[in-house]
């Protein structure tokens, strides 16, 4: 007998509240002007049909906007799906982002990667959030030589995947096959458009804000003990909006665990009577670094960029005079 259910679509449902929740989808993620731009877009199209009236983007105002986001979280609910929202760690732009509220990461790319990819993808992840994520360190991101070198498996379990064992992690490490570097390339070129990574100028891979909040509570139980409390944790998390911190800055005091990021620093040292650390009351120097900058503000690092721009001129000069 066929499964005719449906989930119950909330009141007031209609065509517009269909596409925008199916141009989201398609989108993954959205900030307010590119809503305000969809929405008027939707609009238009509900005016051409002789429905409503266009819609002017500048018109549409942010309550406008979340009422068709509670509309379709209403909707994909039912689904286990959710829409949530976070800031930026960069640019400090709120992001709104379709997830899948329940299954692991492995059982969402499993319907898109092979076995293999998955395999990679987890030890992508075991690179950024345990190899090259210490306390002396915490970069949670990989340069593209990194990444490549977790093509091929290592030939020991990694300590965060006890859950894989017996027949499943027979399976597992029979499908893990070392992949070669033109399809790790293509993996990563692929994971960057589908917006689960981010490239940045240097050159460093990391995940992004919507992968950020697709993996949370993943993140959590692979990376951090919940039985180490006020010890340093591999997931850390912002002393003033308190989302997880993989860009941003740390205490001085190594072994201090605060962190803050860059958009949530001015406001919260407004909030305080001193500069100075509100656990350890270390001086704040903002120079010590969590992310990319760890690496990419070390003198080594810069001397080396330095050496590359050298090279990258001078093999401009040489195409010029040839």
């Amino acid at each position: 007998m066929a499964n005719d259910w449906e989930p119950p679509l909330p009141a007031g449902y209609n065509d517009n509240h269909r596409a925008f929740l199916q141009a989201f989808m398609a989108r993954g993620t959205l900030t307010f002007r590119e809503g305000r731009k969809l929405l008027a877009s939707i609009g238009a199209a509900s005016a051409a049909r002789g429905h409503d009236t266009p819609v002017d983007p500048e018109s549409v105002t942010m309550a406008d906007f979340e009422n068709f986001i509670a509309t379709a979280r209403e909707a994909v609910g039912p689904l286990d799906f959710d829409i949530r929202n976070t800031r930026d760690q960069i640019t400090g732009e709120r992001i709104w982002a379709f997830i899948n509220a329940y299954s692991d990461p492995v059982t969402q790319l499993g319907t898109t990667r092979t076995p293999d990819e998955v395999a990679y993808i987890k030890r992508l992840l075991d690179a950024m959030f345990d190899q090259h994520n210490t306390p002396r360190m915490e970069v949670m991101a990989v340069d593209e030589g990194q990444a490549l070198r977790a093509a091929r498996p290592s030939g020991r379990p990694s300590q965060h995947n006890g859950d894989a064992e017996g027949e499943e992690g027979t399976q597992s490490q029979a499908a893990n096959r070392p992949l070669k570097h033109s399809e790790v390339l293509s993996l990563l070129s692929s994971l960057v458009a589908e917006g689960w990574l981010h490239k940045s100028r240097d050159g460093f891979y990391s995940l992004t804000t919507r992968a950020l909040m697709e993996l949370w509570s993943w993140l959590m139980e692979t990376y951090n003990d919940p039985d180490s409390d006020g010890d340093w944790q591999r997931i850390k998390f912002c002393e003033a909006c308190k989302e997880i911190v993989t860009y941003g800055q740390r205490c001085n005091e190594p072994d201090c665990t605060i962190r803050l990021h860059d958009i949530c620093e001015e406001g919260f040292w407004r909030t305080r009577g001193s500069r100075t650390c509100p656990k350890c009351s270390t001086p704040w120097e903002g120079n010590h670094f969590v992310g990319e900058r760890a690496v990419t503000t070390r003198a080594g690092f810069q001397r080396g960029r330095g050496r590359r721009r050298q090279t990258e001129a001078a093999e401009e000069d040489e195409g010029a005079d040839d």
